[in-house]
């Protein structure tokens, strides 16, 4: 009884509609009976095994004829996908390459190891999606140091020898066919190249000279065969040349222009039909491959779980990382593994690399037939659909690379006067001003724009650009900070290149620089920020802290502890900038934006103190049965920051004292640890060429700046319940752990709670906190009228209030204050209007610290940003609310404290 009954049709239409598989079914009958018999792991492995007993080039066409027609049969059963038989003919390259090489070296050099001498394969090959009838790309790459030679036989001569043999060994033809043609065409400067290049001279060339075709070439390549740590290390010198993290969108242009050129040069009036190129047509093979690749290369130097090969897989991890939506990128391997399907047809018939429909009507059916069809028509209308999706897909990302019109922009002339009417006629307030600072640009009073390249780029935005800044709200401030952007950026192409393909963001950059001088600056510290606004996922809120602190992990291959550091300080940066966009943009409230915020600040903390224990360990190893636990208060414990918020941290460790740690260099555990918390101090704070993340504030710790910097569970339970003032236990009450295994989270809850539900005397709870008050009345005062954070009646007399009930009264314990306050509400121990002011005050005091940092009252322009996000529809409607909600925190300051809160002056 057959194992797979389906094969039995599936053979009956190889044999009328395949000449090549049927001639192969003719030449071994028996593999297409194991196949039907026993399954195609057996066949497999039978065909493993075909000629292993005679010379090496023989068997490897043998074994070649025979897994093409055992893979053909069972994808014809439909017992095999696309996926798996184009991996298994890609693995099998593999081995016959390396199988080819290691008999050519002992044939040459007997008793010599197969060294030096290492094949990067490229394309299909590289990506392990062969098809049946596929060349393979490889490029040969050899060592002159360690390549196997004869008696005085130079290496060059010898790696070229080898090269020719290796090719002869795969592409000769015999009786059973051939391996693989072999097309080097890829490799470097292949018109004046040899066969085989020595490894340095192909890195140099990567590095200095190669096209951008190169770029997008190598994004599926990969070491096949050979010498794999010759090959593995050519890789990973090159992967700075694959993967650059810095955008640059003139290479992105240049593919998309690339992608245009053949679809224009293969869709000369084609439409689907017979004759059309499954690969290169339209909504073919090849607009898959290049949208895929398009995509990677704009994300995968940030991002390098990008960084695969297969196009499927790429596909995959594009949706994973939230870079195109799900159900494209499913529409696309879906349509993708049926366009590869039909291909491989075509190629099942007489083994030829075709990818095109047969024009003749009777050829075209016969293809069908194979498939299992009726006929062609049946053929072209399943693949109708197909095409018509992903040639829509590619529009897009065509017409996104193309980006828009010009026709708003404004028309520049090289001559002032001229220049001046233009600028007046675009609706600039004052035209003449600007049309010196414009020919002061193009004239070199920018050093960035002093080159060719700065100038060119700069050039072709610049009409858009300024049609953008003449819509802007406050437009003598969005070009003055403009000007500063111009000054400080090192080089300009990349930003000019990116406003280009985006047009979009021109617009933010307006809106940045109109609004929001904390962005700007940062901007012009760091042009790349604004690559990475070019997804429409830059405007969502950034995720839970585990998904923070997951990006935050991602690392290149060998990065030292400085690089990690770096990295994370980089996309910290950008994760701050995007949420403070999001907040310019109007995205999204600022409450959540101010919890965004807190989410990265903890993944950094995680991600960091992570980086910095693992480099203590090596050193001093660890510390017994023992551990570091970071505590958070203030806005962090809350889970509220702003963009300006520091971090108010207390350094604290489980286990024993007097502990000795199990490293070459020892320590006890309170040097160990005071030392290690400044490891991450340092970490989060030290200014770098990445720049710094966070100011950390450590006052907040038992002792305040006099105590150690970590201390013990022990140490601290004891401080905070014989030592520790009652403005102390104030801050506990916004008491959060942000490091630290469960265990010992929940040992130091229990410590916090304890102390927070002492029993207390009420009137010296309230006598303690307007002491406190009056402290801070006295040494800090408000930066400006609308610091709603120091104002009589602004959030901190709201915390303090908040703080006095909760000690008080034992209840709403919650380190996020809106939720404190919720409670407080539910027990009838505070007013609903506290929640409202709460909110209110929040949303101002966030908006501020990126509109007008120093809280003065911000541009009309702003204004009405400001009020939009605080849920208010004018600047008098803000401040009027405002007042009230002042008012509403000074009746309840009075209510509890019998006194009005002390006053302050801006």
């Amino acid at each position: 009884m057959p194992v797979h009954p389906e094969l039995v049709e599936a053979r009956q239409r190889a044999a009328r509609h395949a000449p090549f598989l049927a001639a192969a079914m003719e030449r071994a009958p028996d593999l297409a009976d194991r196949l039907q018999e026993e399954g195609l792991d057996a066949a497999l492995d039978h065909v493993r095994k075909l000629g292993s007993e005679g010379p090496v080039a023989e068997a490897l066409r043998r074994r070649k004829s025979g897994l093409a027609l055992v893979l053909a049969l069972a994808d014809l059963a439909g017992l095999v996908g696309v996926d798996r038989v184009t991996r298994i003919l890609s693995d099998f390259a593999d081995q016959a390459l390396d199988a080819a090489l290691a008999d050519i070296i002992a044939r040459r050099t007997p008793g010599a190891e197969p060294r030096g001498f290492a094949v990067i394969a490229l394309g299909k090959h590289g990506g392990q999606e062969l098809n049946y009838s596929s060349d393979i790309d490889p490029i040969f790459i050899y060592d002159p140091m360690t390549l196997p030679c004869r008696p005085r036989e130079d290496a060059a001569d010898a790696a070229q020898r080898i090269a020719r043999q290796l090719i002869d060994t795969m592409s000769q033809r015999d009786g059973n066919g051939y391996v693989f043609r072999m097309d080097l065409r890829l490799r470097p400067a292949a018109e004046v190249t040899p066969l085989a290049i020595p490894v340095d001279a192909a890195l140099s060339h990567y590095e200095s000279q190669a096209l951008t075709w190169e770029q997008a070439a190598f994004i599926r390549s990969r070491a096949a065969a050979g010498d794999r740590v010759l090959g593995d290390y050519f890789m990973e010198a090159l992967r700075p040349f694959i993967w650059r993290r810095s955008l640059d969108f003139g290479t992105i242009d240049e593919i998309a222009a690339l992608t245009r050129q053949i679809r224009d040069h293969y869709n000369k009036g084609q439409t689907l039909g017979p004759g059309f190129d499954l690969k290169r047509g339209r909504g073919g093979i090849r607009e898959v491959e290049f949208f895929t690749q398009a995509h990677q290369l704009i994300h995968g130097g940030r991002n390098p779980a990008l960084r695969v090969r297969s196009t499927l897989d790429a596909l995959g991890a594009l949706e994973d990382q939230g870079i195109i939506p799900g159900h494209e990128a499913r529409l696309l391997a879906g349509h993708y593994r049926t366009l590869r399907t039909f291909e491989h047809r075509l190629q099942m018939v007489d083994d030829q690399q075709t990818h095109s429909l047969p024009v003749d009507a009777p050829a075209l059916d016969n293809v069908a037939r194979l498939h299992g069809m009726a006929d062609g028509a049946a053929m072209i209308a399943a693949l109708q659909p197909v095409t018509r999706d992903v040639a829509t897909v590619y529009d897009a990302l065509i017409a996104s690379q193309r980006g828009q019109g010009d026709e708003a922009a404004v028309p520049l002339s090289n001559d002032p006067e001229l220049l001046a009417e233009a600028l007046d006629r675009a609706g600039f307030d004052q035209p003449n001003k600007l049309a010196e600072r414009v020919q002061g640009w193009r004239g070199g009073a920018v050093r960035a724009l002093r080159t060719a390249a700065g100038r060119k780029a700069f050039e072709e935005v610049l009409p858009a650009l300024l049609a953008a800044f003449a819509d802007a709200p406050d437009q003598a401030a969005a070009l003055n900070r403009f000007d500063d952007l111009l000054r400080q950026l090192p080089s300009t192409v990349n930003v000019f290149r990116l406003l280009q393909a985006r047009p979009a963001l021109m617009q933010t950059l307006v809106d940045i620089l109109s609004h929001a001088p904390v962005l700007a600056e940062s901007l012009a510290r760091r042009g790349d920020l604004l690559d990475g606004l070019i997804d429409a996922s830059a405007y969502d809120l950034v995720g839970s802290v585990e998904q923070i602190a997951e990006r935050l992990a991602r690392e290149e291959p060998g990065d030292d502890y400085q690089q990690r550091l770096d990295a994370v300080r980089v996309r910290v940066g950008e994760m701050r900038f995007a949420l403070g966009v999001q907040l310019i943009e109007g995205r999204h409230d600022p409450v959540a934006i101010a919890g965004g915020y807190a989410r990265v600040a903890e993944a950094a903390i995680c991600r960091l103190a992570d980086c910095a224990i693992s480099e203590f360990i090596a050193v001093h190893g660890r510390m017994p049965d023992s551990e570091p636990v970071i505590l958070a208060l203030g806005r962090l414990g809350g889970g509220a920051l702003t963009h300006a918020s520091d971090l108010d941290l207390i350094f604290l460790f489980s286990g024993e004292i007097g502990l000795e740690s199990d490293g070459r260099r020892p320590l006890g555990s309170t040097q160990y640890y005071n030392r290690l918390a400044q490891r991450i101090i340092a970490a989060l704070s030290v200014p770098t060429a990445a720049g710094a993340l966070y100011e950390v504030d450590t006052r907040l710790r038992p002792n305040g700046a006099q105590g150690l910097l970590a201390v013990s569970f022990a140490s601290f339970a004891e401080y905070q319940r014989d030592q520790a003032w009652t403005w102390e236990h104030m801050a506990l009450c916004r008491a959060r752990v942000v490091y630290g295994s469960q265990e010992s989270r929940a040992r130091l809850e229990a410590i916090i709670g304890d102390v927070l539900n002492t029993p207390r005397d009420t009137a010296d709870v309230r006598a303690a906190a307007l002491k406190m008050r009056e402290d801070i009345a006295a040494h800090k005062k408000p930066l400006g009228p609308l610091d709603v954070k120091l104002l009589p009646g602004g959030l901190v007399d709201l915390e303090f209030i908040v703080h006095t009930l909760q000690l008080t009264h034992g209840v709403g314990f919650r380190p996020d204050l809106r939720q404190a306050i919720d409670a407080l509400i539910a027990a009838g121990l505070a007013d609903a209007a506290l929640a409202e002011a709460h909110d209110l005050m929040t949303r101002l005091l966030v908006a501020l610290r990126l509109v007008a940092p120093d809280c003065s009252e911000p541009p009309p322009a702003s204004q009405v940003l400001v009020a939009r996000a605080c849920g208010c529809g004018s600047w008098p409607e803000l401040l009027t609310a405002v007042d009230c909600a002042r008012a509403s925190v000074q009746t309840a300051w009075q209510h509890l404290f019998g006194a009005s809160a002390p006053a302050t002056s801006a």
